[in-house]
């Protein structure tokens, strides 16, 4: 590595923003500098700004798209989250593909009519959705959009090539990007205007023919089958987060004024950061029920047993599930995860799961002895290598031990190795756990032993990680039993359980009403004032008090469930 290289490769210390003069009005420039940053206020800022956005450029994890201002918000994804989405891939396409869903590329480009043929669906996205209007120096007669989700870019297809019950069950996963047109708030992995995603559909008739009869009465075994479907996907996808990521989250159903517009119900996975006290929407299961196939007309012949008297059947329209994960789960796990230092990586996510640093090397050690030292310290990262661990062993010459040893915690990377010259006369290599800081020593004359020990503390580290998000969260899960608690509870950074009528009008007042009482309430101005969003209704439920009402005062109805409220992106 050349000199010019080697700067390059220098970590730049982390600094906070820097704060406005109090007797100047920021202007445009610093207007558009804040609507870029965070979606976070005032004194949640400078911590934000640290654990998050710092490491993701400093150490190109991430950057900015510097082509203007019509590629704000989009970011470039370095090596190491690519790696991450990949390891997801790896994880994730062997399960769905054990029930049969087959990979496939719709494009990007969406006539306006298909995209306009559900209205329900086309005014959940309407805002976000980008158009092209002209191609080279023409005009387009009409707009084509680009795509924000997949449904209209592949139902005209699904029409066409389901003609039969013959030709269902059809489940088709595409692994793509998404354009998303948010206008202010971007925040790099968590609401950008482009992602990546993986994005399944699934048709059938949703019954096995052994359970048809004359009447044909199939209604309760679609829909227990299209619920199974549905929550088997949920499952998948809380082992992405718990699993991979490390990262917990709570499983439940969205209020009707959440759920994917056109869906007959949306179940979803929930996390939370911290940091600044907010949730986050893990990932998506819907059940789309016939709405959609209603729309497109994908329809069979009913293949249940004809009856001479009744005359032709008509053909019966499909049933439909969706499914939806994106790179906001890498962004969710980065929040979670990382510390003051900078990035912390869960073991099975990250790119390089070992860094390797040789101590002891001054200008006064004889080439001798340096080759030793060096020879060792590769000769272990060779040995865990061949075991499957991930390993980068830096040898520079030009950085102190003390300086890799702050990059590497600011990469996150989960174990650091330590071998010098008192490690070689021990037979030892010291390991730094990158959450925990902790140290300790392993012995290195059985290869075999010391590779299987290493492996065993990165295993140890992924579990602990993820025991102690799991803690994190349930601290912060708090029951309200009164309107009067549920703001201040907020501004503890919590996330809120109470009593709710189960409505989507009531739920929207929620956030409503809530947002107003923040603005009000005798508190750091600085805190924020966003209001409580339906976050879901918990599969796991606690008992309601008997004849209890909705918690919001002006409601009146009865509870039917606790439903989880709290700030969110």
């Amino acid at each position: 590595m050349d000199q010019g290289e080697a700067k390059k490769n220098l970590p730049v210390r982390v600094k906070g923003p820097k704060p406005e003069p109090k007797d100047k009005k920021p202007g445009k420039k610093a207007e558009g500098k804040a609507e870029a940053n965070a979606d976070t206020k005032g004194i949640l800022q400078p911590l934000y700004h640290c654990i998050y956005q710092q490491p993701l450029t400093k150490l190109r994890l991430n950057g900015h798209s510097r082509g203007g201002p019509l590629t704000m918000g989009c970011y470039i994804l370095e090596p190491p989250l690519i790696f991450a989405w990949e390891e997801i891939k790896r994880f994730f396409d062997p399960l769905i593909k054990s029930i049969g869903v087959r990979n496939c590329y719709y494009p990007l480009f969406i006539s306006k009519d298909n995209l306009e043929k559900e209205s329900s669906h086309i005014e959940g996205f309407g805002a976000e959705v980008a158009w092209v209007t002209h191609g080279g120096k023409s005009k387009l007669e009409k707009p084509i959009s680009v795509r924000a989700t997949s449904e209209t870019a592949m139902y005209k297809d699904f029409a066409d090539k389901i003609n039969s019950y013959r030709d269902l069950p059809l489940k088709r996963n595409s692994w793509n990007n998404v354009v998303r047109w948010e206008f202010s708030q971007c925040t790099p992995l968590l609401r950008s205007r482009e992602f990546l995603w993986q994005f399944v559909q699934f048709h059938d008739l949703l019954f096995r023919r052994a359970d048809l009869n004359r009447e044909g009465h199939t209604c309760h075994l679609e829909k227990s089958q299209a619920d199974a479907e549905v929550l088997q996907i949920l499952d998948w996808y809380a082992a992405v987060y718990e699993e991979l990521l490390a990262v917990p989250v709570v499983k439940g159903q969205k209020t009707p004024n959440e759920k994917f517009p056109g869906a007959l119900y949306t179940t979803t996975i929930e996390s939370f950061i911290e940091a600044n006290g907010r949730a986050i929407q893990a990932g998506t299961s819907h059940a789309l029920g016939q709405n959609f196939s209603v729309m497109y007309d994908i329809t069979v012949e009913d293949p249940s047993p004809k009856v001479e008297s009744e005359g032709p059947k008509p053909r019966l329209h499909v049933w439909q599930n969706s499914w939806g994960l994106s790179t906001r789960s890498l962004g969710t796990m980065l929040m979670i995860h990382a510390d003051d230092k900078g990035a912390v990586w869960p073991p099975r996510v990250a790119e390089f799961q070992v860094a390797i640093v040789p101590l002891g090397i001054t200008a006064r050690t004889s080439e001798a002895d340096k080759h030793k030292i060096l020879e060792g310290a590769q000769s272990i990262g060779r040995t865990l290598s061949e075991a499957g661990i991930r390993v980068e062993c830096d040898t520079r010459e030009q950085y102190s031990a003390g300086w890799k040893f702050a990059n590497f915690e600011l990469r996150g990377f989960p174990i650091r190795i330590e071998f010098g010259p008192k490690d070689a006369a021990k037979g030892v290599i010291t390991v730094v756990r990158r959450d925990t800081g902790e140290k300790g020593t392993i012995e290195i004359s059985d290869e075999k032993k010391m590779a299987s020990e290493v492996q065993a503390l990165l295993d140890k580290m992924q579990n602990e990680m993820l025991d102690r998000a799991r803690k994190m969260y349930q601290e912060h899960i708090k029951y309200a039993s009164s309107w009067d608690e549920v703001v201040p509870l907020l501004n503890a950074k919590n996330i809120i359980r109470m009593p709710h009528c189960g409505t989507g009008d009531c739920a929207e007042l929620v956030k409503k009403e809530t947002a107003a009482m923040s603005k009000t309430e005798n508190l750091d101005p600085r805190a924020p004032s966003m209001g409580a969003k339906a976050l879901c209704v918990p599969f796991e439920q606690i008992k309601l008090p008997e004849n209890v009402l909705c918690t919001r005062p002006d409601c009146g109805k009865p509870a039917i469930n606790y439903t989880q409220f709290g700030r969110s992106y």
